[in-house]
């Protein structure tokens, strides 16, 4: 099979390749972005191999970076591009389940393309757009399949990673995992204990992400390894019931992870160490927090002005969104008119603020002067105070005079 017209984003890399088989070597685009390429999808990175060893591919290009040069991979710097060029290789040892102990450079594809996780991703293109495929990779394409490239128990042995990677193409491709790789996952789930969680946690965002998570979830279920990813071993009914749900997809992760939070049933205490485990960032747990609590408000379709407030524009928009993966979402447009009506939309409206606090006197740094600000929040939300920096102060000052 040849790709007569490649998309544009090959067109500054094509010059390598073509220096490289100039100097009688091998070299291919491969991986996901031959994937993608074929599925008409969006092309992210673009991935180089070589037959070409890693100090032959520094002599033919001016500007070089050893990005990874102990795993064969240089990265060229050429005509205001990089590209990282990868030595084919062969790897052995995997102590880690996660890393090879060693790397072998090799000048064969085939023998590089071995190594591969799922066929879909051992597909190999040369710079004019034929496709090699050494493990019919194009008709998994075309069956919509994910398979793990030779015996699965050997690939997931490599690197137990793979094992969510296959989950979550299933989801961002809403293709069928096949059935011996599904036994593969099944049969050496434990090995995903052996991961780091922020490796977990990238595909599991991704998962949640993909345009029908409910097929990666699926398998997760039915080969137990959920029971590998942080604070999930006690929620299999849960999970089940998320899985019936075919109002996918999602649009950013704080909504990924407000789905399975709200899934779980989880709140407060419990929430934040959830979203902890996973290692995710404090903006994300501070997003996913205001998110939470908007839903439940939505599901009963009651909402005070306070939690509007707090809740935010963004927060509303979210929690509609994840709201609508179960069924209970709202009109956007009436979100939006509420939280248009709030007299203060954002903390920072507030006519009075923490150094004018402290200018005048009336409180010390600390616990004390936020649940002071807080308060005059509340009462301009409800139309007990105007937001107007003089009557706020005169407010304040009567109020720590009764005192």
């Amino acid at each position: 099979m040849k790709i007569e017209q490649l998309p544009k984003i090959f067109n500054p890399a094509r010059p390598i390749l073509q220096r490289l088989e100039k100097a009688g070597y091998e070299a291919y685009f491969v991986g996901g972005c031959v994937r993608d390429t074929l599925l008409g999808d969006d092309i992210h990175d673009i991935d180089i191999a070589t037959s070409a060893y890693p100090k032959e591919v520094k002599s033919l290009f001016d500007h070089t970076v050893d990005t990874g040069i102990e795993h064969g991979t240089v990265m060229v710097l050429d005509n205001h591009h990089s590209y990282e060029i990868t030595t084919f290789r062969t790897e052995s040892g995997y102590q880690d389940y996660r890393r090879p102990d060693k790397v072998t450079f090799v000048r064969s594809l085939l023998e590089d393309l071995k190594r591969r996780d799922f066929t879909i991703n051992a597909l190999a293109m040369k710079e004019n757009g034929e496709i090699i495929d050494e493990f019919n990779g194009l008709g998994d394409l075309k069956r919509q399949l994910i398979r793990a490239v030779g015996d699965p128990d050997t690939r997931f042995h490599e690197d137990a990673l793979r094992m969510m990677r296959a989950v979550r193409f299933a989801s961002r491709l809403n293709f069928k995992i096949d059935d011996a790789t599904v036994k593969g996952i099944s049969d050496n789930a434990s090995l995903l204990s052996k991961i780091a969680v922020e490796r977990i946690q990238v595909e599991m965002q991704k998962l949640l992400l993909g345009q029908n998570a409910s097929a990666g979830l699926s398998v997760m279920l039915k080969t137990n390894l959920y029971k590998y990813c942080p604070g999930l071993a006690d929620y299999k009914n849960e999970l089940g019931q998320l899985v019936l749900s075919n109002r996918w997809p999602l649009d950013n992760p704080t909504q990924a992870w407000s789905t399975l939070a709200v899934a779980l049933y989880l709140q407060s205490d419990e929430l934040v160490k959830f979203l902890r485990s996973w290692k995710l960032s404090n903006k994300l747990i501070d997003d996913v927090k205001k998110v939470v609590p908007a839903v439940t408000s939505i599901k009963r379709r009651s909402f005070t002005r306070e939690e509007m407030f707090e809740a935010g524009q963004d927060g509303l928009y979210n929690a509609n969104r994840v709201a609508a993966i179960f069924n209970w979402n709202m009109m956007q447009s009436e979100l939006d008119s509420a939280y248009q009506h709030l007299p203060l939309k954002y903390k920072k409206e507030l006519a009075i603020n923490g150094s004018d606090l402290l200018d005048a006197q009336v409180v010390k740094p600390g616990p004390e002067m936020g649940k002071l600000i807080h308060d005059l929040q509340v009462k301009v939300l409800y139309g007990k105070l105007p937001n107007n920096h003089e009557k706020l102060m005169e407010y304040v000052k009567q109020e720590r005079g009764q005192q």
